[in-house]
């Protein structure tokens, strides 16, 4: 019961990393609050939106300790083929709502004595892909990182604690249906990986677990990689 007594807002969790994670919190204690554009229709890169569910949710849980900046939308292609909207799209959705949602949370976790932040970038965020071009996936990511740690630098005082998850090619809805298809590239990525498979949304739900626990106590401004290794070893 790690989390027990601590109240965890999670974004993205109709399915995925941000579903793993709430049975995962829930389960070791946490009161969860959750929401995903797919159910609840909420835009959390739209400011007031994303301060509407904070407020509620504080309302009605008494509060957060943990924020868990985990629900994204990408569009990825050949670089001659991205157009604006494609790039604004993606930035808006991968970085501009992870300011939204902290921004709205952030006086409540003062108010609350400190707690933890738990953004969720990407390896993108360090390298260029080849099979799937990315480039702004990967900035957008970039961006999430070094927002983590100026995050980290300002809530230090206050005793907010934030991190970073970067995971690697991992099962999720958004690439389910391209693992219909046996020929697809993601196999033979995934077979290439140190560990012999890609990642299961519950690998990156136990490293958030991690982090929003008391066990991370000292852990601050971090980045966890969560990829099997292939990223410095394959």
């Amino acid at each position: 019961m790690r989390l027990a007594g601590k109240v965890c807002f999670i974004t993205g969790t109709a399915g995925g990393q941000g579903a793993a994670a709430a049975e995962l919190f829930a389960a070791e204690g946490a009161t969860v609050v959750g929401c995903d554009i797919k159910v609840d229709g909420i835009d959390l890169a739209d400011p007031e939106q994303a301060a509407g569910w904070i407020e509620r949710g504080v309302a009605e849980a008494d509060g957060i300790d943990v924020l868990y900046n985990n629900a994204s939308a990408t569009r990825v292609g050949r670089f001659e083929d991205v157009t604006w909207d494609d790039w604004q799209f993606t930035i808006r959705n991968e970085l501009d709502l992870i300011f939204t949602v902290t921004k709205a949370a952030w006086p409540h976790l003062i108010a609350r004595g400190g707690g933890q932040v738990i953004n969720t970038a990407s390896v993108s965020a360090h390298r260029g892909a080849l099979f799937q071009e990315q480039a702004a996936h990967g900035a957008a990511k970039g961006g999430v990182l070094s927002l983590t740690r100026h995050l980290a630098a300002s809530g230090a005082r206050h005793g907010i604690r934030v991190n970073a998850i970067s995971p690697g090619l991992t099962r999720t809805p958004q690439i389910e249906h391209l693992l219909e298809d046996p020929e697809h590239p993601m196999h033979a990525i995934a077979g290439g990986n140190p560990l012999g498979r890609m990642a299961e949304p519950e690998d990156v739900a136990r490293v958030a677990l991690f982090l929003a626990s008391d066990d991370a106590a000292y852990v601050n401004a971090a980045e966890i990689v969560v990829d099997g290794g292939e990223s410095v070893i394959g």
